[in-house]
């Protein structure tokens, strides 16, 4: 089933350096656009991640530090990618809980303010996983008998996780082919942040999820206890949850200002 599409969606798989957002870095990155019209556009890199490669994550994807010892940066390659995408939702496999976050990452060290507000994001894992349970080579057989040979290849993985979506539409009659419909089903919790720190409760206010402070609104904690907020900014925590926290603190303070 071809996908019902009022805007382009990029699929789109990272191999990495390691899983910690706020540490690792890409290696490679694929990306496959494809336009309301039907038309599809893949792009890959390699990419230099400025860091050692662990031995233990070679192992995983076959990228070694001479591999991508003379492919540029992704801050070199920031801005080509950021065009490709901005017109567009995202979809990938595992993407909602890392490969997004992890862009975002990357983007906002390249200094490009990239965020997801006004566009969907697809897991086509968090469909798998609700309705099947395996993992992506086992979902490329399952549902489009077809061998994943080149498993952990950043292109393999997009094209395999576009094809699973597109037969997981065919399989599920109450799966309704549009991308907001589709981010919705894939999505977990309603985070604030992409990593989990800052979510949602029932009233749609942020609170956060973690530490001393778990549970509770993250404005009545900044007003409770304002050395919180530079504690964060200090700490390791990753660049977008600190893009969200100076957005909700800016924003109380214009409210007061009015």
């Amino acid at each position: 089933m071809d996908l019902q599409l009022i805007r382009p969606i990029c699929f789109f798989d990272l191999e990495t350096t390691g899983i910690e957002i706020a540490k690792d870095r890409i290696v490679e990155i694929s990306i496959l656009k494809v336009f309301p019209d039907g038309k599809e556009d893949s792009y890959t890199w390699l990419v230099n991640p400025t860091i050692p490669i662990p031995a233990e994550v070679t192992a995983v994807h076959g990228i070694k530090d001479a591999d991508v010892a003379d492919k540029p940066t992704f801050k070199e390659l920031a801005v080509e990618i950021y065009n490709l995408v901005k017109d567009s939702d995202l979809a990938g496999f595992n993407s909602n809980r890392f490969d997004i976050p992890l862009l975002a990452e990357e983007l906002l060290r390249a200094d490009i303010d990239f965020d997801m507000k006004n566009r969907n994001a697809v897991d086509v894992q968090t469909i798998f996983h609700k309705m099947e349970q395996r993992t992506l080579s086992a979902a490329y057989k399952f549902y489009c008998d077809k061998n994943l040979d080149d498993a952990h290849s950043a292109e393999a993985d997009t094209r395999a996780t576009y094809e699973v979506l597109k037969s997981q539409l065919d399989r599920y009659e109450d799966l309704e082919n549009n991308m907001k419909s589709l981010a919705e089903f894939s999505a977990r919790k309603k985070f604030a942040d992409f990593a989990g720190f800052i979510i949602y409760n029932k009233n749609g206010e942020e609170c956060f999820s973690f530490g001393k402070h778990k549970g509770k609104k993250v404005e009545d904690i900044l007003d409770q206890e304002p050395g919180y907020f530079g504690w964060i900014q200090n700490a390791d925590f990753p660049l977008y949850t600190k893009k969200v926290l100076t957005g909700i603190k800016l924003r109380k303070l214009n409210t007061k200002l009015l």
